[in-house]
């Protein structure tokens, strides 16, 4: 037996679904475009399938009964659902872009090296990124997810995935066999230390570094500097001094060999990695595929 033969007619329990959340005939018609008679009939028709009154008539007011509350509230749930589903195969059919921020460091050194094993499971997906050092705010609209380094909780944002990090000097294998002994020298005057320019205080100077690693150096000045993080690992896999190596960051040059860790001094940097989606947002399935994939990678 089928599903159809158990239900009413569905444009009946769509008319009685607006008159019980108009409390009115007249405004339940005006929405779906149809005459005040035309609910009526379907409000007796539907009152004769089932076999029992459903509303109340009163001098220019109509009101339900609590079988007809009780049926309506289901009625609700169903068609929010159905709406819902509706827009999600919309979506997919549209293939909307997933937007995603992050910085200019992270899009370099760990999402675009990545990306390709994402686009080879879900070739037509549809990926724009948007790299800024400054914050990018999920309340605009602009991105669909973002990679954030802070501690949450954020107030644009939830947070689906996190990750942590240490900071530790990195430098080309022809610098590193120059150094004789990379633990105590930091400490002298020896080191060519390459930095940059910190925008904010999640980056860390040489300064910072050597004072939460417990070093006391008496130089702590970058001999080279730059205003991107990004020259900043050039410079050091070019061979010109030590650089501050993010790990997360840093990896892919280390598995190929151009930049090697320096001595075993690390610094647990304060914040994270977090994967955050905004609070509220439209059904969006490319988007949650892409961020399922991204808070999976990010935690391996």
């Amino acid at each position: 037996m089928t599903i159809r033969k158990h239900l009413p007619s569905l444009n009946a329990l769509l008319v009685l679904e607006a008159a019980v959340r108009h409390r009115s005939f007249t405004a339940a018609a005006v929405e779906l475009g149809v005459t005040q008679a035309a609910i009526s009939r379907q409000v007796a028709l539907l009152e004769e399938q089932l076999g029992t009154p459903l509303f109340a008539r009163r001098h220019r007011a109509v009101e339900p009964t609590p079988q007809c509350l009780l049926l309506a509230s289901s009625l609700a749930i169903s068609f929010a659902n159905i709406a819902e589903s509706v827009e999600m195969v919309r979506s997919a059919k549209r293939q909307e872009a997933v937007t995603i921020g992050a910085t200019l460091a992270f899009s370099t050194f760990w999402l675009l090296p990545r990306l390709g094993e994402f686009r080879k499971r879900y070739p037509s997906a549809q990926i724009r990124v948007v790299s800024q050092d400054s914050r990018i705010n999920l309340g605009t609209g602009e991105v669909d997810v973002v990679v954030r380094f802070g501690m949450p909780p954020f107030d644009d944002g939830l947070v689906v995935a996190s990750r942590a990090d240490e900071v530790f000097p990195v430098c080309s294998p022809d610098y590193a066999r120059r150094v004789s002994d990379p633990d105590t020298a930091f400490g002298d005057a020896g080191h060519d230390l390459i930095g940059q320019d910190v925008p904010e205080r999640s980056w860390y100077t040489w300064s910072d570094w050597f004072s939460r690693a417990g070093i006391a150096a008496r130089h702590v000045e970058p001999n080279l500097g730059f205003n991107h993080y990004t020259e900043v690992l050039q410079a050091a896999r070019a061979g010109h001094g030590v650089a501050l190596g993010w790990g997360l960051l840093v990896q892919g040059y280390m598995d190929d060999g151009s930049l090697i860790r320096l001595g075993d001094a690390a610094v647990s940097a304060e914040g994270r990695y977090n994967v955050l989606v905004p609070a509220r947002r439209k059904p969006h399935p490319q988007r949650d595929v892409f961020v399922e994939w991204l808070a999976g990678s990010l935690s391996k």
